[in-house]
């Protein structure tokens, strides 16, 4: 088996954004909310479903992977590359606004169900070292909880560097899943879940169509291109510093600590 890389923009919707296999969010779900018994999520209705763009190479029509449970309750999940500025803001604005979104006119506010968000992060957020955290409206006293439709959850997957054999939990193997995957040629023996199973067997790149491929390798080629982007730009914004505190009569040592460039480079610098 080849599975793909799940942090890929299409190939994490095509397999949590998948209406005809929704047991795929919904296990991974009541992983994340260790939601178990009655208060399992039952069944899930995938509100942005997985496209291929139009136009092969073009963004997805979807920002994220929408859902609502028998109960009402919405669901965001989102998979977020790099750590942008405002990332905090938006998350709030985000899930506020598909809050909001669901009273019609004239409707009370009692019809309003609650929103979730799951933020799956490539990147290190939070100063809690768990890999994944829950943050809920509390009163900063007691910690009565009394605002609850608003809820945000985070995995960061840098936290995360347990191997197969310390996989304990549902929500371990779905991290270890979303984490590496790519690297994997058989399906964990203790991937025990049947919506985790699914969810391996949708990431097989042998089974995909030609057209899923195309934009798969496009969208990795995309991220590589804003990567090598970045690099320039915060390498450009290094030599700068370094001129500047050339002209202040700064030793190299400490450009070098201060800009992470190299001796040679501040060296270079100084010639020029």
């Amino acid at each position: 088996m080849q599975f793909a890389d799940i942090k890929n923009d299409i190939a994490f919707r095509k397999i949590f954004g998948n209406s005809a296999k929704t047991e795929i969010l919904t296990s991974f779900l009541n992983a994340v909310l260790k939601l178990e018994g009655n208060k399992k999520i039952v069944s899930a209705k995938i509100l942005n479903p997985y496209q291929l763009p139009i136009v092969l190479g073009a963004k997805s029509s979807i920002l994220d992977v929408k859902a609502i449970d028998e109960k009402g309750n919405e669901y965001i999940v989102e998979m977020q590359l790099t750590d942008k500025i405002g990332f905090a803001k938006r998350v709030v604005y985000y899930s506020a606004k598909s809050y909001s979104a669901q009273l019609g006119v004239s409707e009370d506010y009692y019809t309003l169900k609650p929103t979730i968000f799951i933020g799956i992060l490539n990147f290190e957020f939070l100063e809690n070292p768990n890999y994944i955290s829950r943050h809920l409206i509390l009163d900063a006293e007691t910690h009565e909880h009394k605002l609850k439709d608003l809820d945000f959850n985070f995995i960061e997957l840098p936290k995360f560097n347990k191997t197969e054999a310390e996989l304990d939990t549902l929500i371990d193997k779905w991290v270890y899943f979303i984490k590496n995957a790519e690297t994997l040629t058989v399906i964990p023996a203790n991937a025990d879940d049947s919506g985790l199973k699914s969810a391996y067997t949708e990431a097989d790149k042998h089974t995909w169509s030609k057209a899923d491929l195309e934009a798969y390798q496009y969208e990795n080629m995309r991220e590589t291109d804003v990567k090598a982007e970045k690099m320039m730009v915060e390498q450009k914004k290094a030599i700068e510093i370094a001129k500047n505190l050339i002209s202040l009569g700064l030793d190299n040592d400490t450009i070098t600590k201060g800009t992470g460039l190299t001796l040679e480079q501040v060296e270079q610098l100084r010639k020029n």
